[in-house]
């Protein structure tokens, strides 16, 4: 059996897979030559050598050498020498092969959100060797540590096999910062959201569109800014609850397929009470966000969910709300310092529950 057919006889790798990761897995796992892989890909045998090299020495990466462990135990290894001659017949062609190729992994939806987050002043991914999650958490001015994110492993090592995110120390706590081609896929992300979004009809533009696609929340530029006594203007504790409202809106699924109509979406009972606040899946976090936007009326609700779900500035928010310009920023404050109380009341309830 050629080398050709060698790679047809490989099972499908998932479409996110690089493609130097292919190369190496197809040589390392599938035993065909650097030499058949060269003819095959239409280059010279050094072009594939230094691909294949260049993965085999990645595998010091803890995330990078669990991934391609991951997809070499999914990989079917080539055919013996001895069922060469029987099985020729029973290859797939080249055409069969490209029909079935699998269609993006859903993960890296969650990859493309962890991304956002690490792209902002301060994250980190961070990840212990005997976890199944990894935590995006952004370091303040002040030495505090915000949770943004939180991802499967198996979204961690897809991000670390494509080179999103690189770690210069692995450890038992291994901490990841995002990399250029990184950002460059957090900025084509952005720009598919903002093409995907769904049209929000407005009186000064019909065919507008909600913006979800920005890399940095509106908070994060307002927690640098300091008033004449030095002091920050959104603390901590206001920041964290405008992130945990993010986060849940994500969680929720609520991004780009967001209703169009707000009004309704707060008119509707949640599908969980507020007591399941720390619940998981998709409808717990869409309960979370509708408790907390009801919680705040309209005004405060139109603020944050524009400004911490949507990353809408707070410009274009004033537009549109026809506030007088600078004054969105205490308007905001006032959002967050009742969604703040909001969420403690929340810890507090569920406290009471358990004890």
């Amino acid at each position: 059996m050629s080398d050709d057919q060698s790679v047809e006889a490989l099972s499908p790798m998932p479409a996110w897979v690089p493609e130097g990761a292919r190369l190496y897995l197809t040589h390392v796992e599938g035993g065909v030559t650097i030499r058949g892989l060269a003819r095959l890909r239409g280059v010279h045998a050094s072009t594939i050598m230094r691909q294949v090299r260049r993965f085999e020495q990645r595998r010091d990466d803890p995330l990078v050498d669990k991934a391609l462990r991951r997809l070499a135990s999914k990989t079917v290894r080539a055919i013996s020498l001895s069922q060469k001659k029987e099985c020729r017949q029973m290859l797939p062609t080249q055409s069969s092969v490209s029909q079935t190729t699998p269609a993006p992994d859903p993960l890296l939806n969650d990859a493309h959100r962890a991304l956002r987050r690490l792209c902002e002043t301060g994250a980190v991914l961070a990840i212990a060797a005997d976890m199944e999650k990894a935590v995006v958490v952004r370091n303040g001015p002040d030495g505090s540590n915000t949770r943004t994110a939180v991802i499967d492993r198996c979204v961690a090592e897809a991000m670390a096999l494509k080179d999103w995110i690189a770690c210069d120390a692995p450890g038992r706590i291994s901490r990841y910062q995002v990399t250029s081609a990184g950002r460059a896929a957090a900025r084509e992300l952005a720009v598919e959201i903002e093409e995907a979004a769904p049209t929000v009809p407005q009186e000064d533009s019909p065919n507008r569109r909600a913006r979800y696609g920005a890399v940095e929340s509106p908070l994060v530029g307002l927690a640098r800014r300091r008033d004449k006594e030095g002091n920050v203007f959104l603390s901590e504790d206001l920041v964290s609850a405008g992130e945990r409202l993010r986060e849940d809106f994500e969680l929720g699924q609520l991004g780009p397929y967001a209703p169009a109509d707000w009004e309704t979406f707060l008119g509707q009972p949640p599908a969980l009470t507020a007591s399941a606040g720390d619940g998981i899946g998709p409808e717990a976090a869409r309960a979370r966000v509708h408790a907390a936007l009801t919680e705040l009326g309209p005004g405060l609700a139109d603020i944050a969910l524009r400004c911490c779900c949507f990353l809408e500035g707070l410009e274009v928010t004033e537009k549109h709300m026809g506030w007088s310009a600078r004054s969105g920023k205490i308007v905001l404050r006032i959002a967050l310092q009742r969604l703040s109380q909001h969420y403690l009341g929340q810890r507090q309830d569920y406290g009471k529950l358990i004890g």
